[in-house]
């Protein structure tokens, strides 16, 4: 059987939800710019993290990549390696952020867009 939730625990998950939705509310062309991003830093790469993703995207709204990112390995398209590093942001204080692989599917994906641009 599952534990209930406390009511703190049920209006943190009210609040986090919300979030959630604000962020998937963002715009189809930043979550365009970040699955460009992921897929050319997973084609030319082995691995990359958040880091890598912030460096080359203009600013995101707060918490728009890691939801981009979280959409992507939900997608199958990234797998994490198992791997951490410290983050970059400032606002995340250095915790630890997951390496990034592209799987198949996503190797898959780079080389159409590839296909695409060269036709």
């Amino acid at each position: 059987m599952s534990r209930r939730l406390t009511v703190a625990e049920r209006h943190a998950a009210a609040d986090r939800d919300l979030h959630l939705a604000d962020i998937a509310a963002q715009s189809a062309w930043s979550q365009f710019l970040v699955e460009q991003a992921v897929l050319v830093f997973g084609s030319e790469r082995d691995t990359f993290s958040a880091n890598d993703l912030r460096d080359v995207l203009p600013e995101l709204g707060h918490g728009y990549l890691g939801a981009a990112i979280s959409a992507l390995r939900g997608g199958g398209v990234i797998v994490t390696t198992g791997q951490l590093v410290p983050s970059t942001s400032p606002a995340t204080k250095g915790h630890g952020i997951h390496v990034w692989r592209l799987t198949a599917k996503g190797h898959g994906l780079a080389a159409q867009r590839t296909a695409g641009r060269a036709a």
